[in-house]
């Protein structure tokens, strides 16, 4: 059950500052919709994590992963990311991306608490995710695919850089049926509380690998397979 919070407990306008204290106190915000301009903080009774060395690896995106099939770049282009996130899809027709969500994950990314990990094929963007970073957790926030495999790649590729860069947590907010094939399991409110506040108190290096360093796929296997 997901509990927005009551109308006194929310801040009149949210700025970049109050979005990263909100993150590092379990909460985080959503809309009703791209055209609906109000935001909510949301605070889920269960939550969703990717216990980063419990990653579900199948052969077949191993193979995928390995071959370097995908280029694979970090905070690219913000803007182009978010777009396709909040763009309609067949297993989504509605966002709950509206311009202020938009803005302010934006400043975030100006600031360096947002990071992308983008997909290309043969030069176009088909896949990607973005996420907020706050000492050694990363809060995913939405992903995209254009192309078979291309988010589970991004994906992948994310969770190696964490686990390289000493990060403790990698948040997925919700659990679905597609991220429990990956290895997603939801955590009690109280315990995910404990997982986080250990995780930011400490230091997550997001550029281990600089930015428009290649990393080749086995080296990703390897990380995940360690």
């Amino acid at each position: 059950m997901t509990t927005p919070l009551p109308e006194d407990e929310r801040p009149a306008e949210i700025t970049p500052q109050i979005l990263l204290r909100a993150y590092a106190i379990g909460m985080f915000p959503m809309s009703e919709g791209a055209d609906d301009p109000s935001v909510f903080w949301v605070d889920p009774e269960m939550r969703g994590i990717f216990p980063l060395d419990k990653m579900i690896l199948s052969k077949s995106l191993a193979k995928v992963i390995r071959s370097d099939r995908f280029e694979v770049r970090v905070d690219d282009d913000f803007d182009a990311v978010i777009d396709a996130c909040a763009a309609a899809a067949p297993d989504r027709h509605n966002t709950w991306i509206n311009q202020r969500i938009r803005k302010l994950y934006r400043d975030l990314f100006d600031f360096g608490f947002v990071h992308t990990v983008e997909t290309f094929l043969d030069g176009e963007r088909v896949g990607g995710l973005y996420g907020v970073k706050i000492g050694g957790a990363f809060f995913g926030e939405s992903m995209f695919h254009r192309a078979t495999d291309a988010s589970k790649v991004a994906l992948m590729h994310l969770v190696a850089r964490l686990r390289a860069g000493g990060f403790r947590m990698l948040d997925t907010q919700f659990v679905t049926p597609h991220l429990i094939t990956l290895g997603a399991i939801e955590v009690p409110r109280d315990a995910y509380h404990v997982m986080l506040d250990d995780a930011i108190g400490r230091s997550g290096d997001f550029f281990v690998w600089p930015k428009g360093e290649h990393v080749e796929g086995q080296r990703i296997l390897d990380i995940l397979k360690n």
